[in-house]
């Protein structure tokens, strides 16, 4: 037996009092406005994902692009003077396919020799690059010689 510490009155009002407003469908119009406002906030976040990602495509591309113009420089300036020479050359395999061409002109014959050096990537995200240095020839052809004498 339960003991109640209503009085009548309000164990009566309790009882007789209307009945609480219906929220019928309402739960579904909150739902569907949780999932808007969650597909606005998502959307906007892939948009920033994709943003950063291509970025750091481009980021990658670039530090491939410098590794392989670097090894390309150094190759042409470790060669002798007299070994210098045009080519092209294409790489379709590894990490960042590429074209390679390479110009020597001579500028002051047997002194002077300008080369430049360009890299064309096959991929159209990355941008091609270009470097030019100058080599020139040794006063001498006996570099290590000590008793030797440079004479004009």
């Amino acid at each position: 037996m339960r003991i109640s510490s209503r009085t009548f009155a309000e164990a009566e009002y309790v009882a007789t009092r209307p009945p609480a407003r219906r929220r019928k469908g309402f739960v579904i119009v909150e739902i569907i406005v949780a999932m808007v406002l969650l597909a606005i906030a998502i959307s906007s976040l892939a948009a920033l994902l994709y943003t950063i990602s291509q970025s750091g495509m481009v980021a990658t591309g670039n530090a491939y692009r410098n590794g392989v113009l670097m090894s390309a420089v150094n190759t042409f300036e470790g060669l002798p003077y007299d070994s210098l020479k045009s080519k092209s050359s294409s790489t379709t395999t590894g990490p960042y396919p590429n074209t390679l061409a390479v110009t020597v002109t001579e500028t002051v014959p047997a002194v002077v020799k300008y080369v430049k050096v360009v890299i064309t990537p096959t991929n159209l995200k990355y941008k091609p690059d270009t470097v030019t240095f100058l080599r020139t020839n040794a006063r001498t052809s006996k570099v290590l010689c000590q008793t030797c004498v440079d004479r004009p």
